[in-house]
């Protein structure tokens, strides 16, 4: 299940023309499409969609020839929203062809990617000030303000309160006020009317799910991305095997083996959901898990992982947990990962679980700031962060950052809040085209 195929530079997902019509990242995460006369080019998201399609293609299937669809042949109709407030809201849904199932576009005036303290600070503002609005959070429970035990610095919140409930708090305000909430994994943004192809709604976020069409959008995915020394084969293998996104890769590993390292909720989820695609996905743990869910550990030592979820993940017939044990080395060659080298606990020697894919998460979060997602749609700094004028607006307009992405010394909830409102008032300026920024809105 692997491709040797000659392949050139392209600004989407790569199609291989013969036997699995595998799809592989290089290292950039960038991806290509092998040339052909007979090829037109497609929107991101439609090369994303057909590469689930192939990938769904059996190890036996050969495909000689291929031409890939013009944009006519994807009929992705549009759930047209109208305020948020109201109660019943005009939608349309229909087929997508091919069976690829139904595909919703969702319009927005604002959209935002992370349902942290920055962005869910953000929605309150500009669901008040009457801006249609949606959050796209991956996890509520695995951010920093989530993990946090105790809250004692936050002005007015009683120091008892969880960074759970006081995070809680916040979606549900700003949920009454407007905001629509959906726990979605983004994979892939547009930013600019050349890239989206509409004047009015210029910048697009994909899910799996559903495409959001926004007029603004706001990043607030937080910095905790892995950091540290990779893995020995880590960085080689990075794209060609080696991955830190299952909701994006997952498909291309049909009936393989895989492997995923780590104890954090993230991790479970991605497993969980590399359940449906891998033959086994073998789930390597540094801790001893099982003790540990069997309540034989004291369970706020380990916050970031939903033991719930760990119990499901574990009782999938297709997951072999291997509890105790240190990834040790990413094993591969040309072609891609080949295995992953793990060490169980009192073991004086190695093993090799021979895997195709390697999905590593570490054993919790980092501080690194999430943008793999942006696909160097904005400028970052040396460090990762997202760099940001005054009124945290990007180098693109209509874009803009808040909190820890901004890879900011000042990590701190207040902070993220605060960067939440500037954007806020900046994006009801900016939408609005005003020359000065509206202090307040009276919402009735």
């Amino acid at each position: 299940m692997r491709c040797d195929c000659s392949l050139v530079p392209y600004d989407g997902y790569c199609y291989h023309t013969i036997q699995t019509a595998q799809l592989h990242h290089n290292n950039k995460r960038r991806h290509h499409k092998k040339k052909n006369n007979n090829t037109t080019t497609m929107s991101s998201i439609q090369q994303f969609l057909l590469g689930l399609l192939l990938s769904s293609l059996t190890a036996t299937t050969t495909v000689s020839s291929f031409h890939l669809p013009s944009t006519a042949s994807f009929q992705i109709l549009t759930r047209h929203h109208a305020n948020p407030k109201s109660s019943s809201p005009r939608s349309t849904t229909s087929s997508l062809q091919m069976g690829l199932g139904e595909m919703e576009v969702l319009e927005y005036d604002v959209a935002i990617i992370g349902g942290g303290p920055a962005g869910c600070t953000c929605a309150l503002y500009t669901s008040r000030a009457d801006l249609k609005t949606i959050i796209l959070d991956k996890n509520p429970a695995t951010g920093a303000l989530a993990i946090t035990s105790h809250i004692a610095n936050y002005p007015g919140v009683d120091r008892t309160m969880s960074g759970t409930e006081l995070l809680d708090q916040m979606r549900e305000q700003a949920i009454q006020y407007g905001t629509r909430y959906e726990k979605a994994q983004v994979f892939m943004i547009d930013v600019k009317e050349e890239e989206t192809g509409d004047s009015t709604y210029t910048k697009c976020v994909y899910t799996p799910d559903f495409t959001i069409k926004a007029r603004s959008l706001v990043l607030a995915t937080g910095a905790m991305g892995r950091v540290g020394k990779p893995f020995p084969g880590e960085k080689e293998l990075l794209g060609s095997g080696v991955s830190y996104c299952a909701t994006c890769d997952g498909a291309f590993y049909r009936d393989s083996e895989v492997a995923v390292y780590g104890a954090s909720t993230e991790a479970i989820e991605e497993a969980m959901f590399l359940t449906k695609f891998a033959s086994t996905v073998h789930w390597v743990v540094p801790t001893d898990i099982e003790k540990e869910l069997q309540g034989g550990m004291d369970v706020e030592k380990n916050k970031i992982m939903d033991h719930d979820e760990a119990m499901q993940l574990m009782s999938c017939p297709n997951v072999k947990l291997w509890t105790k044990t240190k990834l040790v080395e990413v094993i591969g060659d040309f072609n891609g990962v080949t295995g992953v080298r793990v060490n169980h606990r009192g073991s004086d020697d190695d093993e090799v679980i021979p895997v195709e894919g390697a999905f590593i998460y570490g054993n919790g979060g980092g501080s690194k700031p999430i943008t793999d997602f942006c696909q160097s749609k904005v400028e970052l700094d040396e460090a990762g962060g997202v760099i940001v004028d005054e009124s945290m607006m990007t180098s693109v307009s209509g874009v803009y950052a808040v909190g820890d992405i901004r890879n900011t010394d000042y990590k701190q909830v207040v902070v993220a809040a605060s960067d939440g409102c500037i954007a806020a008032m900046a994006v009801e300026k900016f939408l609005n085209n005003r020359k000065m920024v509206k202090v307040d809105w009276i919402h009735r």
